[in-house]
Formats: structure tokens, C-alpha cells, sequence
């Protein structure tokens, strides 16, 4: 249930005034975002600083063709919310795992190893909502090479996650 306040218990002060201060825009089109590949999917940036005034939101729509992975990696100050658009992901969440389909999602806890399979035969299309943001250091930490995680799922080895020398 929605917890409910009764407006007379906000002073003016704090309450939304018209107009609304221009910050930033509020709205985004499929042409306002921000689009980038990497060697395992497509991704489209939605909302993230400097978009929009989402002070404490990312919001990213991934594409990962079959047979694709994001192998295992944390975010130190961000969780996250994984929620599938189209195909099916098996997901691992820590050293558990479980087959994600349309309208279903995964929660990632901040610190929290985890990694995206597209083991289904189609296109795996999904939302990742991340929170918070504006956050110092790394957004992404890959251990993907690190036990156990290398032996819970063993990697698919990526041009841009090899380890220089090796």
C-alpha cells in the first residue's frame, strides 16, 4: 500500500509551486539517447546526469544478441534493477541464477557480483535502473576472472575485458 500525507501537513514552503523552475529537460525521445556498443550489446543510455535532473536515477535499455553475456562484475555504490522487455536472460545473482523472462526482474544489491546471460534464442532487450548516482569512484568493477566467480560461470572472453599481458 502507498503510504498517503495529508497536504495541510506540508507548509507552502515545500510544496511544488507553478510555474516550475525550467532545470532541465523532463522528457526524453528515442532521439535524445545516448547510444553505445560494446563487444556484448547495444546499449541506450535514458536517463543519466545531465539529461535530465534525475538526481539519483540511471536508466539504461540494453540489447544483447543470442549467446551474449555481461559477465560477472559489481557496482560498489550503485543497485540495481534488472527488468526484461524481450528474449530471456539467466541471470546470477551472486552464486545463484535463475531465468529471467518478459515482465520479471532481478534485483541487484550495491557490492553484489553478478552477471547477464542471453541464453534464449532470440534478441534479449531489458531495462537496468541503477540508484544511487553522482556517487566517487568506479561505476563498474569487473571480477569475472576471479574465483569463484570464473568458476560459477566461466567467461566469455571479450576484446575490450582482456587483461593486458595475458
Amino acid at each position: 500500500e502507498i503510504a498517503r500525507a495529508d497536504p495541510s501537513e506540508y507548509p507552502r514552503s515545500v510544496r511544488p509551486t507553478i510555474p516550475f523552475p525550467n532545470l532541465m529537460n523532463r522528457y526524453i525521445t528515442a532521439a535524445d539517447a545516448e547510444h553505445v556498443d560494446l563487444d556484448w550489446c547495444h546499449v541506450e543510455w535514458l536517463v543519466k546526469p545531465g539529461m535530465v535532473d534525475a538526481k539519483h536515477l540511471l536508466l539504461v535499455r540494453a540489447t544483447f544478441p543470442p549467446g551474449e553475456a555481461h559477465n560477472y562484475h559489481f557496482h560498489p555504490v550503485h543497485e540495481e534493477i534488472l527488468y526484461v522487455l524481450e528474449g530471456e536472460m539467466t541471470q546470477y545473482v551472486g552464486d545463484q541464477h535463475r531465468v529471467v523472462k518478459v515482465g520479471e526482474l532481478a534485483h541487484i544489491p550495491a557490492g553484489l557480483p553478478h552477471a547477464t546471460y542471453n541464453t534464449g534464442s532470440g534478441t534479449l532487450r531489458f531495462l537496468a535502473i541503477l540508484s544511487p548516482t553522482g556517487e566517487a569512484g568506479p561505476d563498474v568493477v569487473d571480477c569475472f576472472n576471479e574465483e569463484p566467480w570464473k568458476s560459477l560461470r566461466p567467461p566469455i572472453p571479450y576484446p575490450s575485458q582482456q587483461t593486458p599481458g595475458a
